[in-house]
C-alpha cells in the first residue's frame, strides 16, 4: 500500500484563554493518502479550522502530531498550500502579481514569478483578468486567484478552509465543480474544510464527522461514487444514501 502523505496522531488542542484554558479539540487520528481528497465536516465551532492550522504548521497542537510526508510538523511547509475562507487579496496588486507574490517573497526574479503566475491563473480559468485588481473581481473569481496562489510552489497538500462558503449558493456551486476539475487535472492531495454535505460528497473520496466542541472525529464514510464525477452523480440512490448517512452521523 502508498505510504500516506499525512498523519495526524492523537491531536488535541487546548487555547490558555482562562485559568482552565479552552479546549477546541478533544482528539483527531486519521490518515491522508497521495491524491486522495478528505473532507471533515461537523457543527460550527467543534475545531475544525483549528485542525486545519495544525494541519499546515501554523500552530502546534497541544498534544499528539502531525507527520507530514514521513517527518514531524512543526512549522509552515513550502508543500503545503492553505486557501482561507477569505481570499485575503492585496487590494494595490492585480490578480498576476497576487498570485506571483509568494513566489517574489521566496526570492524568485520577478519575470520568471510573473510567468508562473500567467501560467497558474490560465490554470484556474482566469487568465484574461490578469490585470485586473482585487475590486475589479467577483468573490468567485478572487478565491480562485487564492486558490492559484496557494499553487504557486506546485504543493504536494493543499488545505481548504470552507474557501467557498461566503459566496451564494449558484457561485459556490459553480466554484466547487471548478474546484473539482482542477484537482483531477492537478492530482492533487487536498484535505478540505466544510459545512456543506452535497460538497463533501461530491469532492471527496472520504468523508470525517466531528462531534460539537470540543470536537472529536466520530465516524468516516467513503465515498464510492465513480470518478470522474458528473452533476447526474446528485440523483443516483448511492448519492442520496450517502448524504443521508452523513446527516445522521452529523446529528
Amino acid at each position: 500500500m502508498t505510504d500516506p502523505i499525512l498523519t495526524a496522531e492523537h491531536v488535541q488542542m487546548t487555547f490558555a484563554d482562562s485559568e482552565e484554558g479552552f479546549e477546541a479539540l478533544a482528539e483527531a487520528d486519521f490518515t491522508v493518502y497521495p491524491q486522495e481528497v478528505v473532507s471533515i465536516i461537523g457543527p460550527s465551532g467543534c475545531g475544525k479550522s483549528t485542525l486545519l492550522r495544525i494541519l499546515a504548521g501554523l500552530i502546534e497542537p497541544t498534544n499528539g502530531k502531525v507527520v507530514f510526508e514521513g517527518k514531524q510538523l512543526k512549522t509552515p511547509q513550502r508543500k503545503i498550500g492553505f486557501v482561507f475562507q477569505q481570499p485575503n487579496l492585496m487590494p494595490w496588486r492585480s490578480a498576476l502579481r497576487n498570485v506571483a507574490l509568494p513566489l517574489e517573497v521566496e526570492g524568485i526574479p520577478r519575470k520568471q514569478a510573473e510567468a508562473e503566475a500567467h501560467r497558474l491563473l490560465e490554470v484556474v480559468g482566469l487568465s484574461a483578468f490578469a490585470d485586473a485588481l482585487p475590486r475589479e473581481l467577483s468573490g468567485g473569481m478572487s478565491q480562485r486567484v487564492a486558490v492559484a496562489r496557494a499553487l504557486a510552489h506546485d504543493p504536494d497538500l493543499l488545505l481548504l478552509d470552507e474557501p467557498f462558503a461566503a459566496l451564494d449558493a449558484l457561485t459556490r456551486e459553480r466554484m466547487d465543480w471548478e474546484l473539482l476539475k482542477l484537482v483531477q487535472r492537478q492530482h492533487k492531495t487536498v484535505v478540505m474544510v466544510t459545512h456543506n454535505i452535497q460538497e463533501a460528497i461530491l469532492l471527496s473520496d472520504r468523508v470525517f464527522t466531528m462531534s460539537p466542541r470540543p470536537g472529536r472525529f466520530e465516524r468516516e464514510v467513503i465515498i464510492d461514487l465513480p470518478r470522474p464525477r458528473s452533476a447526474e452523480d446528485q440523483y443516483t440512490p448511492r448519492y442520496v444514501a450517502l448524504a443521508r448517512e452523513l446527516r445522521q452521523s452529523l446529528r
